[in-house]
């Protein structure tokens, strides 16, 4: 049975060179990919609609898995038990698959048909009005920046696990480690690096790569940890004899609570990186291989995860890991005080990274697509900037984006799974504006703009509520702990009449919409039916007209 104790371990500094070399190969693909790159803003900003169904899968289930399951999951696990699993795994792999068949082609459909290249093109253009891109913008901005924190956080989180003790004269005040600002310029500098040159051709192709090491090394990790431990078995009932509560906790989450986190996966269906991503596919066959498989690789993922977790929480009972650890550094703490190889937990730090920096390059690259087509040259005119300078507008504003998200992640972290949920609600709000807008003529411009409204507000009011004003900074200020609206469940989350609170947004928002459609004048119908063709999806694929970036052709 495993006992050593983090102040027993021998550090080595072979896992850090080993996580330095992954970093430079990512930095040489990137070159490799730009000399496919064909030098026009179309190839940076959707590849020129020619990825095919391996690299699809690969690029949203990479863009997908983030921080949030890796790191998040297991630190939840961690904290809450086996339970996290049924909350979130088992709903995300159902639901994402559902969004990909029933949102994702038919967008894909009217992308490729009008040659849009950001969502918000298509919400200008379905709704007929400017003003819509200008709202969702500066929400949409503001939802992924705490969705690039969760990853700068969590590769944080896993090098300080990783490295502790390693540099004990430069950084004593981290025990060693190295800090949250060095992993999170580096990570930055990385990522950035590969995308200027190959824009999401580059993502994809680094996200199918980082996938592919990220579920190998996934497994691997999870394997060497559970023989560490004595096997499954041993492992399981270490648990039970320290923590047991670890793995019945489920018990503890009420069933409005649980049947409520199935809105969180919805929020896939409002990514604008993944909105990115599937106007990429070559066709709508391309879509095919990540529905079916996309459930099956989550279950590869997740599952692992959550187990590791429960038992890092039995160890702290038993002293083999420190009482104080942190839920973002158990992945990286565990891995690197149960695999006796140095060069072993070097290669499967690299995973934990993998699958963190393979949401990362995506973000980017749809932060700078959105700025460009939908603010600069929607401004100044599509024809006030050629193809290179369309790029250097994107490139600029991912820099500003990087630089701000950078900057909040040397504030005090929070819980990565807690950020994941709190910036998926916002997503998930939005969520009932684009199934209205493919499903529903009777929808208006004004019942769009109040449930972007609705949603900004509602989710603004209970973030406040439920989670800024409890953190420690919050408590030390004395501030009072009695939330407005909701209350905390023991298990640690905040939920409204029993349910969390993206349930309660979702509902408003789609009630909003709904009600505000109904009593609002209709879209004329022949605005409206550019959307709703009487065709197949393989008629518009067949009968797609040439595209142009950023185009509104009917």
């Amino acid at each position: 049975m495993f006992s050593t104790t983090l102040a027993d371990a021998t550090v080595s500094l072979i896992p850090l060179w080993i996580v330095a070399g992954y970093l430079v190969l990512l930095v040489a693909l990137g070159a490799l990919s730009s000399r496919f790159f064909r030098g026009t803003s179309a190839d940076f900003f959707v590849a020129s609609r020619s990825i095919g169904p391996v690299l699809l899968l690969m690029s949203l289930f990479g863009t997908t898995m983030t921080a949030f399951s890796l790191v998040g999951s297991t630190g939840k696990a961690f904290d809450q038990g086996i339970g996290v699993y049924g909350l979130m795994a088992s709903w995300s792999g159902l639901v994402h698959s559902a969004v990909f068949f029933f949102v994702g082609i038919r967008l894909w459909a009217i992308g490729k048909r009008h040659g849009y290249v950001t969502q918000i093109q298509y919400f200008r253009a379905r709704y007929d009005s400017s003003l819509i891109g200008y709202l969702l913008f500066p929400a949409l901005v503001a939802l992924v920046i705490p969705y690039l924190l969760m990853g700068l956080l969590s590769a944080a989180g896993v090098m300080s696990g990783i490295t502790g003790g390693m540099f004990p004269e430069f950084f004593a005040s981290t025990g060693g480690a190295i800090p949250r600002w060095a992993t999170g310029l580096i990570i930055s500098v990385v990522v950035l690096s590969y995308v200027f040159t190959g824009g999401v051709r580059a993502a994809a192709w680094a996200n199918t790569f980082q996938t592919v090491i990220f579920m190998i090394t996934g497994v691997v990790a999870f394997y060497l940890i559970a023989q560490t431990l004595g096997g499954l078995q041993a492992a399981s009932e270490m648990v039970a004899q320290n923590s047991g509560e670890h793995l019945a906790r489920e018990g503890q989450f009420g069933q409005m609570q649980f049947w409520s986190y199935m809105f969180i996966p919805l929020s896939v269906g409002m990514f604008p990186h993944v909105f990115q991503h599937w106007l990429t596919a070559r066709s709508a066959k391309t879509f095919r291989l990540a529905v079916i498989a996309h459930p099956i690789f989550i279950l590869i993922v997740w599952a692992p995860c959550i187990l590791v977790g429960i038992w890092a929480a039995g160890l702290v009972e038993t002293g083999a890991l420190p009482a104080d650890l942190r839920a973002n550094q158990v992945l990286g703490v565990m891995v690197e005080q149960l695999i006796e190889s140095p060069i072993l937990a070097g290669i499967l730090v690299v995973g934990i990274l993998a699958a963190i920096m393979s949401s990362l390059d995506s973000q980017f690259v749809c932060m700078g697509t959105m700025f460009t087509n939908d603010v600069v040259v929607r401004v100044v005119g599509k024809d006030r900037f050629d193809d290179r300078q369309k790029m250097w507008l994107g490139r600029g504003f991912i820099i500003a984006v990087v630089l701000v998200t950078y900057l909040l992640s040397l504030a005090e972290p929070t819980h990565v799974f807690t950020l994941g949920v709190w910036c998926f609600t916002g997503f998930a709000g939005l969520f009932p504006l684009v199934v209205a807008s493919l499903y529903w003529r009777r929808t208006t411009l004004p019942g769009a703009l109040a449930c972007i409204a609705v949603t900004t507000v509602s989710c603004a009011l209970l973030f406040y509520d439920g989670l800024l004003r409890f953190t420690d900074a919050a408590q030390a200020r004395g501030v009072s702990q009695t939330p407005w609206f909701g209350r905390i469940h023991e298990a640690g989350d905040y939920l409204v009449l029993g349910m969390m609170p993206v349930a309660i947004v979702v509902i408003v928002s789609t009630l909003t919409l709904i009600a505000v459609s109904l009593v609002t004048k209709p879209m004329a119908a022949a605005k409206v039916a550019r959307f709703f063709p009487p065709r197949t999806l393989m008629q518009e694929q067949s009968q797609a007209e040439p595209t142009t970036v950023g185009g509104q052709s009917s």
